[in-house]
């Protein structure tokens, strides 16, 4: 037979949502599941993401299409976000809050997505080596607040001028979890028409997509 408090340690795993709750990004606003989402991976992927906001990458129920790209925006999609869409200018420096009910330790970045063909656009906008180490007393400030600039160089401003193209991703990886959290913020970036010219011409800096890190590198 079931003790009484065995079953009241039932209900609680079963029903208290913040016991899986890990990491989002809460400024600026983030793709959230909706019914395109639902579409391409599911209505049980999106009921889980509903529920917690903050589930890792390897815990949502994503259906098997191959129209669902899980770990590109944790499958979210622009046509559910397009109220969302952040404009932002070359150069401008960008706030950042993150949610971290439940840390581990591992890398981080946030990095210009090109959500056409999936890839970095230039080079890590800010690295941690070691992000939300759970065997810390106290995060460190700078894990749940922090700021990106946004490059300007030719690369951004050639990709990221349409909306539905280019995300300012926050990547987590929880090495000991195995856990990935993802949150995508769109954005657009507005120039003068003499500056689309320059980086239209190679004016920008031209950077290795693959390799290279971010010039702002933290530990924690």
């Amino acid at each position: 037979m079931i003790q009484p408090s065995a079953l009241v340690l039932l209900a609680v795993s079963l029903f208290t949502p913040a016991a899986s709750a890990h990491g989002e990004i809460t400024s600026p606003p983030a793709r959230l599941p909706g019914p395109a989402m639902a579409q391409a991976c599911g209505q049980q992927a999106v009921n889980a993401v509903l529920a917690d906001s903050t589930m890792p990458i390897e815990s949502v129920p994503f259906s098997s299409s191959s129209s669902c790209n899980s770990f590109l925006c944790r499958g979210a999609l622009f046509a559910d976000n397009a109220s969302l869409l952040q404009r932002f200018t070359p150069g401008q420096t960008i706030p950042f809050k993150a949610s971290i009910p439940i840390p581990h330790e591992g890398p981080c970045n946030v990095s210009v997505v090109n959500t056409q063909t999936n890839s970095v656009v230039g080079q890590p906008l800010l690295v941690f080596d070691s992000y939300a180490d759970e065997r810390l007393a106290r995060l460190p400030a700078n894990n749940t607040a922090f700021s990106v600039t946004l490059p300007t160089d030719g690369e951004v401003l050639k990709e990221c001028g349409a909306p539905g193209v280019c995300v300012l991703q926050w990547f987590w990886f929880g090495e000991g979890a195995r856990q990935t959290y993802e949150s995508c913020v769109d954005f657009v970036v507005e120039v003068s028409t003499g500056v689309q010219e320059g980086a239209a011409q190679g004016g920008g800096e031209k950077l290795n997509k693959c390799g290279r890190v971010g010039k702002r590198r933290q530990r924690r």
